[in-house]
């Protein structure tokens, strides 16, 4: 959970005048018109709102959404203000059992899902969190590690920003899903560079989508709640990530090149992969015979990991169908989007799947994937 202080300090001096900031939300109506229609959250202030250039960062948050939001926020008020300390993360770590952290970025993810982001802009946005987390980072190296953002607004400076983080000890980036600036997704001949920077180096690539953001997005162009919103960014665009990794042949082009699908669960997994295998690469593989030239789960086995939840009931599913080589666990600490108990439901998992399977969701596909 960076600050919103660091871009002050870590943009360049003739930046600052973008520097984001967090702006009083717009509340609709009295307080009590707002506890009649919202109930009893609606008692706390609702959270500020990231601001870019006078424009709020987020599209579609309707106030009941904000409502909702910031009561998670409030519940989660201690821990939320413990990890601006790296002290606090490396507590709360002691606290669960937790080895080794990877660190994703919260509002920095949301700074680059703005399609009219300079190109430049977007590239400074990354090299200030990269090196505001560098120094976070720093407490205790060798559990708090870093992972680079990459701006995909600016195609030109990615591979060289993940020259840079590699030079700080980091093991991995990571990238939104989401078409930018006209461009093809993922696969677009711009971001060939970045893919062979990354293989060469060893670096793992994190896909990681967004809710809410201001770039083209799944549901977006037919809902309006968060509920809905956040039900298909997620997901959604996780699927056409790796859809976009196998069609463009990135995959192909790169089989050392490790890429991690996170935060949408592994159910969607055995669907699409059976779909792309099935229909799709049976039937129509012809028409991609240059870039596609095996079955796209063969490429998921051969260099893809997705994310699970622990309480997903098909997991037992997932790991007879696919294995359990390609399942990675994360807490998305200190997120409302997980009870606190999550490390505990992980373990429990004993209960369900041999232990040697656990040990590698919880530990050895990790390590692999991250390259410790």
């Amino acid at each position: 959970m960076e600050p919103i202080e660091l871009w002050k300090q870590f943009l360049p001096v003739e930046l600052r005048a973008h520097a984001p900031y967090l702006a009083q939300a717009v509340v609709e109506g009295t307080l009590d018109e707002r506890v009649r229609r919202y109930g009893p959250k609606a008692l706390f202030p609702i959270s500020p709102v990231l601001m870019l250039d006078g424009k709020p960062v987020w599209h579609d948050l309707s106030q009941r959404a904000q409502v909702e939001m910031s009561w998670s926020s409030y519940e989660r008020r201690a821990q939320i203000v413990a990890v601006a300390r790296p002290e606090g993360q490396l507590e709360a770590m002691d606290r669960t059992g937790v080895e080794v952290a990877f660190l994703y970025p919260t509002l920095s993810l949301y700074l680059l899902g703005v399609d009219s982001l300079e190109a430049n802009l977007g590239a400074a946005f990354a090299r200030a969190y990269n090196d505001w987390l560098r120094g976070y980072c720093s407490r205790n190296p060798a559990r708090l590690q870093g992972v680079g953002l990459l701006s995909t607004h600016d195609p030109v400076s990615m591979a060289d920003e993940v020259e840079r983080v590699a030079g700080f000890g980091w093991r991995a980036v990571v990238v939104l899903p989401n078409p930018v600036k006209g461009r093809r997704g993922l696969s677009d001949p711009a971001y060939e560079p970045v893919w062979a920077a990354c293989e060469r180096l060893s670096m793992a690539v994190a896909v990681h989508a967004g809710t809410h953001s201001r770039l083209p997005t799944s549901g977006a162009d037919r809902f309006e709640s968060h509920f809905a919103l956040h039900a298909c960014a997620h997901p959604m665009e996780q699927m056409m990530a790796f859809l976009a990794l196998t069609e463009g042949g990135v995959l192909e082009r790169h089989p050392q090149l490790r890429v991690a699908f996170l935060e949408a669960g592994c159910g969607w997994l055995l669907y699409w992969l059976y779909r792309l295998d099935e229909v799709e690469y049976v039937h129509h593989g012809g028409e991609v015979a240059e870039t596609v030239k095996r079955k796209p789960s063969e490429y998921f086995r051969r260099q893809c990991f997705v994310s699970i939840e622990p309480d997903e009931p098909y997991l037992p599913a997932v790991v007879a169908h696919l294995g359990a080589e390609n399942l990675l666990f994360g807490t998305d600490f200190p997120h409302g989007d997980h009870s606190d108990d999550i490390v505990e439901e992980a373990l429990g998992l004993v209960k369900v799947l041999p232990e040697a399977v656990v040990r590698k969701i919880l530990w050895d596909n990790p390590a692999r994937f991250y390259g410790l």
